[in-house]
């Protein structure tokens, strides 16, 4: 999809890997609505890049009823809407799901499922209606491979993995392409955007083992995928290569992946 003059949504616009997505949309000309939670964020973002092509939109993606009247509100102000990109997401405390309080669990559930879902069916029918339109969902690696101590993250994240594949099936003959994104390990502060304390010096420690990307190079290789119609859209070679070991040999990927975490669930 050719980006420029695009009117691009953007969910988890406010930081991190979302920031960085309107920051490249914007260097390639496209018109961005930038949704996010926090009002402080948001209020950040405009005042970084000062545009008539973006505008910032308050919203709560788990809310039903607040994103069925957004696409108005977008539609409004910049004429149309021609992709999306679900980017808004959070994670768990780190604990075992025996452990996990339910209100943990649903809230990472209605943000990362079902926040999800909202923004799909709300923009669908506009964006059939464009000449050539985009969905672009964040999964992740732990999406296809479990990570202890993250379980219902990953679930959530799965059940985001198998959604987008089946709207790519579903609209594979229609004017609207779909991506299924898998971010590899990245440097933002998602634990303190949803609230998570993370074990400090053993996350530190484990982040070592990891070559991460910065949110700019996460973001560049998703909006190069987006531009090249990739359906899946794999972030760093530790997604890539632990995507290639899971389908291989699930088991050990899964040994391996445990033995690395262990010294967060110590």
């Amino acid at each position: 999809m050719k980006l420029q003059n695009k009117v691009i949504v953007v969910t988890g616009a406010g930081s991190g890997i979302g920031s960085a997505l309107v920051a490249g949309l914007l260097g390639r000309e496209a018109r961005v609505a930038a949704v996010d939670l926090r009002a402080e964020s948001l209020k950040s973002l405009s005042a970084d890049y000062s545009s008539d092509r973006l505008s910032i939109h308050r919203v709560d993606i788990s809310d039903r009823k607040a994103v069925e009247h957004l696409p108005d509100a977008i539609i409004k102000h910049h004429g149309a809407v021609d992709a999306i990109i679900n980017c808004a997401g959070i994670i768990q405390p780190f604990a075992r799901i025996n452990e996990l309080q339910y209100e943990a669990i649903e809230r990472v559930m209605n943000v990362n499922f079902y926040g999800t879902l909202y923004m799909t069916k709300a923009f669908l029918p506009y964006l059939l209606e464009r000449p050539e339109a985009y969905i672009a969902n964040f999964s992740s690696m732990g999406g296809f491979l479990p990570v202890p101590g993250q379980g219902v993250y990953g679930a959530s994240k799965a059940a985001v993995k198998l959604l987008s594949e089946s709207l790519y099936a579903e609209l594979l003959y229609t004017n609207v392409r779909v991506s299924t994104i898998f971010p590899g390990a990245t440097k933002t502060n998602i634990s303190g955007n949803s609230g998570v304390k993370m074990p400090g010096s053993s996350m530190a420690a484990n982040e070592q083992k990891f070559q991460m990307l910065s949110a700019e190079e996460a973001a560049e290789a998703v909006l190069r995928g987006i531009e090249q119609n990739k359906p899946l859209i794999f972030t760093g070679k530790d997604s890539n290569s632990m995507n290639w070991l899971y389908r291989m040999n699930p088991v050990y990927a899964t040994k391996l992946i445990t033995k690395k975490m262990k010294t967060l669930l110590s």
